[in-house]
């Protein structure tokens, strides 16, 4: 019976073959190293999900214009086996691009509740993450959207850019690729939903107070003023009786 493993020499030449000649077709080998693969469940099952990943077509603000770039073909984020989905029971991922305010908040909440498990979340933009710019002068912005679901990725920005959602993007497949499904019911809980700070506005005086629409000269125009605007114009006799 003769072996069927190639000698030293043989792997030697068919390497530098293969790199000299790297479109050349490979040659089978009998070794079970090269022909056996050995891995677990969870392994396999993480390398499935985390090359598709499908996003939920959602956004808020002008982060989302960032988002759809990434359709683009200077982009190209099917690379990634990125492929947006309409509807939430087909999409395991969700980046809340742009503000969330409290109006959108059920919303969001139903959208995340709707897709299937294992779900991830990725806050896109600094009013997703902290309020932004609407986190001390407005009264519907929601200051953080971990305050409604929880959230794997932050992509701090105002707003980011397409490159920093695949930085985003690739974080998360490493977090992907090292968890468990027995570990992340366990791990990834809600602590503080529904909460939101309070605002920090100040009361102050309105400007418009109505004293200018009550002034004598709102009331009673003076004459040239009257006569542009086409209104009926007293005679000076009549205007001297009136305010005597």
């Amino acid at each position: 019976m003769t072996n069927s493993t190639p000698d030293l020499a043989t792997l030697k030449k068919q390497t530098t073959d293969k790199i000299l000649n790297p479109i050349a077709r490979n040659q089978v080998t009998q070794d079970l190293s090269e022909n056996i693969i050995l891995t677990t469940v969870d392994d396999l099952h993480n390398w499935a999900r985390l090359s598709s990943l499908w996003p939920l077509l959602y956004g808020t603000a002008c982060c989302f214009i960032e988002f759809a770039a990434l359709i683009g073909s200077r982009f190209d984020f099917d690379r990634f086996g990125l492929v947006p989905r309409s509807s939430p029971r087909q999409a395991d991922l969700i980046i809340t691009a742009g503000t969330i305010t409290m109006k959108m908040a059920p919303a969001l909440v139903r959208l995340y509740e709707e897709m299937p498990e294992p779900k991830y979340v990725i806050a896109m933009g600094a009013c997703t993450i902290t309020g932004g710019m609407f986190s001390s002068d407005s009264t519907t912005a929601v200051r953080g959207v971990d305050k409604l679901i929880p959230v794997d990725v932050y992509i701090p920005g105002c707003p980011p850019r397409p490159e920093a959602i695949f930085d985003a993007i690739i974080k998360l497949r490493k977090k992907v690729s090292n968890e468990s499904i027995q570990e992340r019911g366990k791990v990834q809980s809600q602590t503080h939903r529904y909460y939101s700070t309070t605002h920090n506005m100040k009361m102050v005086d309105p400007i418009l107070d109505g004293k200018y629409l009550r002034s004598d000269t709102r009331k009673n125009p003076p004459a040239e003023l009257a006569a542009a605007m086409g209104l009926p114009v007293l005679d000076t006799a009549t205007q001297v009786k009136q305010e005597a």
